[in-house]
Order: C-alpha cells, then sequence, then structure tokens
C-alpha cells in the first residue's frame, strides 16, 4: 500500500522490508551467539566484523521467510484484524502460488546461504528455516502459548553463531543464553500481541497478552527478571568482565525498568513503540559482550 505517498514494492512488503524492527530482533541473538563464543575463542577482530556482517543478511533472510510463511498461513486471520488487513495477501495485491513461489526463492538463497557453515550450525540454520517458523503459525489456532514458540523460533540464531564458532561448544552455556532470550521474545512479543488484543478475540487468535489477562504486567516483570537472571548466570559461565555486567547486564536492567514503567497495554501506539524499544535493548546487551571481547586484548590478528 501506499506509504507517505510513495508505492511499496509488493514483494517488499511481504517481507517487511519497511518495517526492519523485526530483522533488527532476529539480528541480535545471531551477534550474541557470536559474540560470546569470540570471547572464548580470542577471535582476531577482522575476523569478527566479517562474520557480524555475515549475521546482519543471515537474520535478513531468516526473518524474511518467516514473514512470507507467517503471511500464507494468516492470509485469512490477517483480513479480519484491522492492522494487518492491508497486508499483500489477504489485501490479494499478491496471489497465494506467488507467494509460494517466492518463499522457495527464499529458501532456496537460504540453504546456499548457510550451505559453508560448520556441519552443526548448518543443521541448525535449517531447523530455524524450516520446522520453527513454519509451525509457529499453526499454533496460534490451537494453543495460548504461540509466543513460547516464537521464543525458540526468533532465538536460533545464538545456536547456529556460537557452534559454528565453537567446535566443542559449552552447551551449559547455550541453554542458559537461549533460555534468556526465550524470556526476551516471549517478553516483546507479548507487549507486542496487546496491538491486537480486541480482533484477536474475534478472530479467536490466541496469545499470551490473551492468556495473562489481568496479570500481564506482572508477568511481563517475571519475564523481564528471568531474562535478566539467565543472562546473569551466562556472564558467570562464560567468565565475562566488568563490561558486560555494568553495560549488558545494568544497562539491560534500567532499560526494561524504563519501557516497564512508559508503557500503556491498552494503547495499541504505546505497545508498538515499546516493542520496538527492544532492538535497543538487543543493542545494549550486545555493546557489553563486545567491550569485553574488545578489551580482552585478544583481537589482533
Amino acid at each position: 500500500m501506499p506509504k507517505d505517498g510513495v508505492e511499496q514494492n509488493v514483494y517488499l512488503e511481504l517481507i517487511r522490508f519497511y518495517k526492519p524492527t523485526g530483522s533488527i530482533l532476529m539480528f541480535w541473538p545471531f551477534a550474541w551467539g557470536l559474540t560470546i563464543a569470540a570471547c572464548t575463542t580470542k577471535m582476531p577482530l577482522p575476523d569478527y566484523i566479517i562474520s557480524l556482517a555475515k549475521c546482519t543478511f543471515a537474520a535478513f533472510l531468516v526473518r524474511s521467510s518467516a514473514c512470507t510463511v507467517n503471511d500464507i498461513f494468516d492470509r485469512k486471520l490477517d483480513s479480519g484484524v484491522e492492522r494487518t488487513k492491508d497486508r499483500p495477501l489477504p489485501s490479494g495485491r499478491i496471489s497465494v502460488l506467488n507467494a509460494f513461489t517466492y518463499l522457495g526463492l527464499q529458501y532456496l538463497v537460504s540453504i546456499i546461504y548457510f550451505w559453508p557453515l560448520s556441519t552443526l550450525a548448518f543443521r541448525a540454520a535449517l531447523v530455524q528455516l524450516f520446522p520453527l517458523f513454519i509451525i509457529y503459525p499453526i499454533l496460534k489456532r490451537v494453543t495460548y502459548w504461540p509466543q513460547a514458540w516464537l521464543g525458540l523460533a526468533m532465538n536460533f540464531g545464538i545456536v547456529i553463531t556460537y557452534v559454528h564458532v565453537l567446535p566443542i561448544p559449552n552447551y551449559n552455556l547455550l541453554y542458559v543464553m537461549l533460555t534468556s532470550a526465550w524470556c526476551w521474545t516471549m517478553y516483546y512479543d507479548t507487549i507486542y500481541a496487546c496491538q491486537d488484543i480486541r480482533d484477536d478475540i474475534k478472530m479467536d487468535i490466541r496469545s499470551t497478552a490473551r492468556l495473562f489477562g489481568s496479570r500481564i504486567r506482572l508477568d511481563l516483570i517475571a519475564l523481564a527478571a528471568g531474562m535478566m537472571s539467565m543472562l546473569l548466570i551466562a556472564g558467570r559461565m562464560n567468565n565475562q568482565g566488568i563490561a558486560y555486567f555494568l553495560v549488558s547486564i545494568g544497562g539491560g536492567m534500567l532499560h526494561l525498568v524504563w519501557q516497564l514503567s512508559t508503557v500503556d497495554l491498552n494503547d495499541p501506539n504505546s505497545c508498538w513503540v515499546n516493542f520496538k524499544r527492544n532492538s535497543q535493548f538487543g543493542a545494549i546487551v550486545w555493546a557489553g559482550m563486545f567491550l569485553d571481547y574488545y578489551s580482552s586484548g585478544t583481537t589482533s590478528t
């Protein structure tokens, strides 16, 4: 649909190219996994920068295909939700056949892109591309916990980058990091789902926003606390330095307190604004990790 007088490409609309927040949220888990592994392996800085750039395109590819498959499944549901009724599929501006063809092309490019990874990392990438994001749209029809599955789907980039850099990964650390990121997605996507509660009830679209009901703010606080607790444990397990605990943990906590104190869960616009603020939270957590990595004195070639 035209936006600010500019006609948008329907295929770019389908992958949310004009709404990059989702790609940014997808990127940070890739960057987190890479950076904690770089700290352990003392990866040279040039190699790290190249790997981080690759994470950017990886996140874009995964998010693009995830949006496309989600919209194929949800085209009828989306037509009954005010916020999504003008998307390309429910509005009829692109056919289902063309969307499937476009999805197949995205999958092909993604497989080629991830092919050079280590065997374990490549398998993890396939898991994220296919079962994790293909199953997700089905769950909102049968359970009030689709965000729980999305917490795995959005954050599996941690696994991909971590196991690629570390041939023998610390699985306990990986589980803790993934649990923290899972809490994070549960937190921000519940806020995101608050935008559509009225339409979701009408269309019987299920979410944690509907499930939590009147206790939603307390549940969001619990998820935020769980997220930061797991990040703290991960830092101790990976022998992170002072920058991690000051910036990632301290700065992250302050940012979440700010979010929770300013969000109006009954105002869709406020929910959207605070949802987008989680891209800043991801950057804060990464910044502490990176400062630790960079200050370790092991970044030369």
